[in-house]
């Protein structure tokens, strides 16, 4: 479903995901011929075009795409279109695709009237809104529908339909730079003392050769076994832990010893932290009941 959103439109009331396409109230464009190639290209000198054009207390995200030899930049305020779509009865998570109406400027030839007193149409390739008395008194009415949905749209930030926004990324990245970090302390610790260990069965061999029985090389041999399983089986429970970091969720605190784990998420809701709890348990790991609904305490035997 794609719905038309704009400043006057009614509440509305979902019970399923939409598309919704963005009158140009909700954002500032601008079409340049620039002497660049590339799309990234583009928008990297995207947040200089608008100097001065948008609210200061504001911060702005960049949409650009090329028509012929122009480039289209649109600058928009995610949080300035979240706010407002909360307003109107559209939550985040009923949120998916999000486009601009100037996506769709072939479509806007004929006029939108959007209300009794404004209509949206497109101007020398611009779509821009326009007083309703200021079109002909005979035209043909453009009606709104999936076939103005254009190819690609955007996902605004922190929506659960998106795999990653910018600040998670940001986060996650030291959260698996941190885990790596672990990850390589553990195995640099464990190659050490399997090395040093593997030169004193040596030295002990060498001193007492009745040792070298077959019974007791098999011994020697189970004791090397045992330290390796539980090396594994921390690296296990890590793999495990970090499998439960995903969008909403925050490393806190960690702490792993020879015997025992103890791991603290912040999540951004107690829905979140519920599912991060059912994963726990899933997995066999305690979980300890805290006074704040959004936190998540893990622990465990190793």
């Amino acid at each position: 479903m794609l719905l038309l959103v704009h400043r006057d439109m009614e509440h509305v009331s979902l019970d399923h995901r939409v598309n919704i396409m963005l009158t140009p109230q909700f954002y500032t464009m601008k079409k340049e011929e620039l002497p660049v190639k590339y799309l990234y290209q583009a928008k990297r000198i995207a947040p200089s075009l608008f100097d001065g054009l948008l609210d200061e207390q504001r911060s702005y995200e960049y949409f650009v795409w090329r028509e012929k030899e122009v480039w289209v930049f649109i600058a928009y305020s995610p949080e300035e279109i979240k706010s407002f779509l909360d307003t109107k009865g559209i939550s985040e998570e009923q949120l998916s695709k999000v486009f601009f109406a100037q996506q769709a400027q072939q479509a806007f030839l004929q006029p939108f009237v959007l209300n009794n007193k404004a209509a949206l149409v497109t101007v020398d390739d611009v779509v821009v809104l326009v007083p309703k008395s200021a079109l002909p008194k005979e035209y043909d009415l453009a009606h709104f529908d999936e076939h103005f949905m254009p190819k690609s749209g955007i996902s605004l930030p922190g929506n659960s339909n998106t795999f990653i926004g910018r600040k998670e990324a940001i986060i996650l990245t030291v959260i698996f730079i941190m885990f790596a970090g672990i990850f390589f302390f553990e195995g640099w610790q464990y190659s050490r003392s399997l090395k040093k260990q593997k030169n004193e069965m040596q030295e002990l061999l060498s001193a007492y050769p009745v040792l070298q029985s077959k019974i007791q090389r098999e011994n020697i041999s189970l004791k090397y076994q045992t330290i390796d399983s539980k090396e594994r089986k921390k690296r296990e429970i890590v793999k495990t832990l970090a499998s439960m970091i995903f969008k909403g969720v925050i490393l806190t605190s960690y702490h792993m010893d020879e015997k025992h784990f103890k791991i603290t998420f912040t999540c951004d809701n107690p829905k979140v932290a519920q599912k991060v709890k059912a994963l726990a348990r899933k997995s066999n790991f305690k979980v300890t009941d805290t006074k704040d609904n959004s936190m998540v305490v893990i622990e465990g035997n190793i």
